[in-house]
């Protein structure tokens, strides 16, 4: 499988595309005024604790406080806490760990998403090209994504040598780490033992609202994170971000440099694969698929809903053949589609209804080999008597969609408008409402073109009907720059 990575950088924003095959897979937006903030540590200060919630929030610096609750508190990671660090976690209640003033450190686990603000932990972890630090921990765990029993047994073994034991932390060792020398092993652990001394230096002098570490930009937490052995070239388009990306490189993970590519072309970098139009494509609601089916994906407060039809597909055999090809196929675009979008939580997938077992199992199996390749962890239920699969992805960042749109001012993020007839008779009932509450001599309507033109044609009779019964006066005048849904009545 071939894999690249490309680059699109410019002052105002940073974005990553990955292509497989000529595919896109994922899209990465980072921009300079609102950078993702996973993975940072700061300094805080308890501004309210929640018995009932077991949770406190915590100011960090930020517009809204930060989420803190107490199974995200690691043993020996607070003043209060009476366990020394790796022990074993009791049930100790938030009120005995944190008080309102007290000042913590936390590392932010999920950025704020809408209204909710961002979720915090004192677990922390320090990432590293092949190893995860973890300072309050005392355990060494190998990536689940590396299979080969003998090679996790080898890793195992070279890091707990490495480490002398864990006595100063534990460590994940990373995907990234298969294959992996010794060598590179013990330079990565002398480079998170700086890290940390420094970070340790930096918590003590910070006030409360301080960031002690920030992760690096997405261009280097792209070569540190995805650049792995499927990935054949990195593209960058800017020439300052490709120095600092060979300088990086260089620094933490030499074998990629070769593969670091300068692109000076006229032609912009996303348009050799189409990703621009691949963009627009996610941002709809409908995503066709080749064999005349498609899928209608809604993302709403609680959760995603994709709903999978035939469409123009009538198969060749029999019902149950064309049911089941479309759902073949709905699931590895179901797979590609939640990667591109980033969509994560609760997702409810209403594949069509299928009759044999084995369908419903080799369907299944389609959405976890197309899952298997994707980051970010995540779960899958059986299919539910209603014949709904559930799912859920694990959520870090905004999804694709937040980060590039907001709500519709016209509907406020509804998805629909009232109908010109339903905001039509509203209007008549204000001119009610006011002509009884007010003396006045006139009554104006300002409201959209469609509303307008519906009272002065179908609704006319209304309206003279309106204007008799209260004895005055209406006068309708369209508003070019008016909302749909949007009127008001002028009082003469």
């Amino acid at each position: 499988m071939s894999e690249e990575i490309l680059m699109n950088v410019t002052p105002q924003e940073t974005r990553i595309a990955v292509v497989e095959n000529g595919v896109l897979q994922e899209v990465l937006v980072e921009r300079t005024r609102r950078r993702g903030l996973v993975g940072n540590i700061y300094k805080g200060r308890v501004s309210r604790v929640l018995p009932g919630m077991q949770a406190a929030f915590v100011d960090i610096g930020l517009e809204r406080t930060a989420f803190l609750h107490v199974s995200d508190i690691a043993p020996g990671s607070l003043p209060r806490s009476r366990e020394e660090p790796g022990g074993r976690s009791t049930a100790e209640p938030i009120t005995g760990l944190l008080r309102e003033g007290d000042e913590v450190v936390v590392q932010v686990a999920k950025d704020p998403l809408g209204s909710k603000g961002a979720r915090l932990t004192t677990h922390l972890t320090i990432p590293s090209r092949y190893l995860v630090f973890m300072p309050y921990a005392r355990n060494l765990g190998v990536s689940q994504k590396i299979e080969d029993e003998a090679e996790r047994r080898r890793l195992r073994e070279a890091v707990l040598q490495l480490a002398g034991g864990l006595e100063e932390g534990g460590y994940i060792v990373r995907t990234a780490a298969e294959g992996a020398e010794e060598e590179a092993l013990r330079a990565d652990m002398a480079y998170l033992r700086r890290l940390w001394a420094s970070i340790r230096e930096r918590m003590a002098e910070a006030e409360p609202g301080q960031a002690v570490y920030e992760e690096p930009p997405l261009a280097l937490r792209t070569l540190r994170d995805l650049v792995d052995a499927r990935v054949e070239k990195v593209r960058i388009d800017s020439r300052e971000t490709f120095r600092r990306a060979v300088e990086f490189a260089q620094r933490f993970i030499p074998e990629v440099v070769p593969r670091l590519e300068y692109y000076p072309g006229e032609r912009p970098i996303f348009d050799l694969y189409s990703v621009e139009d691949e963009l627009q494509k996610a941002l709809e609601r409908k995503v066709l698929l080749k064999s005349g089916g498609y899928l209608i994906i809604d993302q709403t407060e609680a959760m995603t809903t994709i709903d999978v039809n035939t469409g123009g597909y009538v198969g060749h055999r029999n019902l149950e053949e064309t049911i089941f090809k479309t759902n073949l196929e709905a699931a590895q675009a179901i797979a590609r589609q939640l990667r591109l979008r980033n969509l994560g939580g609760i997702i409810i997938i209403d594949f069509i209804d299928m009759q044999e077992e084995e369908h419903r199992r080799q369907v299944l199996r389609a959405l976890e080999k197309g899952l298997a390749k994707d980051r970010a962890r995540s779960h899958i239920c059986q299919v539910s008597p209603l014949g709904l699969v559930e799912m859920t992805r694990k959520r870090t960042r905004e999804s694709l969609e937040h980060v590039l749109c907001q709500p519709c001012p016209a509907c406020g993020g509804r998805g629909t408008v009232k109908t010109p007839e339903t905001v039509c008779y509203e209007i008549f009932r204000e001119v009610l409402r006011e002509a009884r509450q007010f003396d006045v001599q006139g009554l104006l309507v300002l409201a959209s073109q469609e509303v307008v033109d519906l009272m002065l044609d179908e609704e006319s009779t209304s309206v003279a009907e309106l204007e008799a019964f209260i004895g005055k006066p209406i006068r309708l005048q369209a508003e070019a720059l008016y909302a749909p849904e949007q009127y008001d009545v002028v009082l003469l």
